[in-house]
């Protein structure tokens, strides 16, 4: 399949590979869509199979799918809009039977895309099957190019652990990143921005090739109120929510500002009280907040901005996090608002050119689809939109190498050993999932 050029898009399915420039689509795959309500299936995710596997979980609820009905790979700085294009031009040609009508059903795409859309790729895959759950209701969408009258889902193969795991340091070691933090700390109180979000990397090598749903159980069982997602090999447990859109409405989950869980509950009280009186981490949630209220701006009549943030616990760290809602003018669309919110200063920092400039200056790796936006879309252009944080890539040609990242947000009054101590929190999900304790 040829790579699409920098503004293109391409489709593709089993039987079929073509180029289509944006607005200008061709041989665009007709799709046959069928969703039907079926039995609680139990646990999603364990009706997955080893490969071409999809996920979007949270508290045993969401969508997963796999095989691939169509595939969109996008480039270019455009990328979100040139899939939200392709992704339309799918959805206008397909044949839909939706005897369930809750949003998940129908056709749906997940998606994943670059941190930066000038180095990496992105990618929307439409699955051949998938599952869904929502409020007691569950529901099997068939997707193909025939019609199909599939009603019955069944647990998948067993999967194997992935062994004894190895690390070692990515582009930076704990101590070069540290300096990079310093050197970021400098920039900053010179007046190059306010805010810059600085990420490492750690490779792992397993004993045996990964089988992905080893991750996807491990992360959904223990960090619960996150997103469990798997798409294109990556795959993590977000807690931070970029766009929800659903039926006129909006919402979106900021965090930025982290300290590190002890495992006692009465230090972690303690802890969460340092937290929520921090000025250097209230000013760095303060940006994320701000950056992404002025971006939903355009396209709401209303915003709720809450004054204060709550503190988020989960397993390995505690969060300041505020929940950004708003009523939707027009139809924009998901991917319309990511284009329009990624990335955020949760993710890049503020102001966000002069951050990626720093990011590019100091942090001597390719993020890819890290920090970048991931999800899922509906026929009606509603879906979830997250993060991709807390999330590892697997090597696709090589299923023993999985590549771990973190990152951390600086600002003038940062700490280069606070962030090196935050950012090691931060891969520790990831290591988890890893893990066979």
């Amino acid at each position: 399949m040829l790579a699409p050029r920098a503004g293109e898009c391409q489709y593709s399915d089993q039987t079929m590979s073509t180029t289509a420039i944006r607005d200008h689509a061709v041989d665009v795959p007709r799709l046959v869509v069928r969703t039907v309500a079926i039995d609680d299936p139990g646990d999603l995710l364990r009706l997955l199979p080893p490969d071409a596997l999809l996920s979007w979980v949270r508290r045993a609820e969401g969508l997963v799918g796999w095989g691939t009905a169509a595939q969109v790979d996008v480039v270019g700085p455009d990328q979100v809009h040139a899939a939200q294009d392709a992704w339309a031009d799918l959805v206008s040609h397909a044949v839909v039977r939706d005897e369930v009508g809750l949003p998940g059903t129908g056709p749906v795409a997940f998606g994943s895309f670059a941190f930066d859309p000038t180095m990496g790729a992105g990618v929307l895959v439409v699955p051949s099957v998938l599952v869904g759950r929502r409020g007691g209701q569950a529901w099997l969408t068939t997707i193909g190019a025939t019609a199909t009258r599939r009603t019955t889902v069944s647990v998948a193969s067993p999967v194997r652990a992935p062994g004894p795991v190895t690390y070692r340091c990515g582009a930076l070691g704990p101590d070069a990143w540290a300096a990079k933090v310093g050197e970021a700390v400098a920039a900053i109180r010179a007046g190059r921005a306010d805010k810059v979000v600085l990420a490492r990397d750690v490779v792992a090598r397993t004993t045996e090739p990964l089988d992905v749903r080893w991750a996807l159980d491990r992360l959904a069982r223990r960090y619960d109120s996150c997103w469990t997602f798997a798409v294109a090999d990556l795959v993590g447990a977000t807690p931070e929510l970029l766009v929800r859109a659903e039926r006129g409405l909006v919402t979106s989950r900021v965090l930025a500002g982290t300290i590190q869980r002890t495992g006692h509950d009465e230090a972690d009280l303690a802890r969460a009280g340092v937290l929520a009186h921090s000025s250097k981490d209230l000013e760095e949630h303060e940006y994320a907040v701000q950056s992404v209220a002025d971006a939903l701006a355009p396209y709401c009549t209303s915003t709720n901005v809450p004054d204060v943030p709550f503190v988020l616990p989960l397993p390995n760290v505690l969060h300041l996090a505020s929940d950004i809602t708003g009523v939707l003018a027009d139809h924009v669309g998901s991917l319309g608002l990511v284009a329009a919110l990624h990335p955020s200063a949760a993710v890049c920092g503020t102001p966000s050119t002069a951050a990626a400039d720093l990011i590019s200056e100091l942090e001597h790796m390719d993020r890819g689809r890290y920090a970048g936006p991931v999800g899922w879309t509906g026929a009606d252009g509603d879906g979830e939109w997250g993060i991709a944080l807390r999330c590892a890539q697997v090597d696709p040609d090589d299923r023993h190498t999985v590549r771990l990242f973190a990152g951390c947000g600086v600002v003038a009054a940062s700490d280069p050993a606070a962030e090196v101590a935050e950012s090691n929190a931060k891969l520790e999900p990831m290591k988890y999932a890893l893990g066979s304790d």
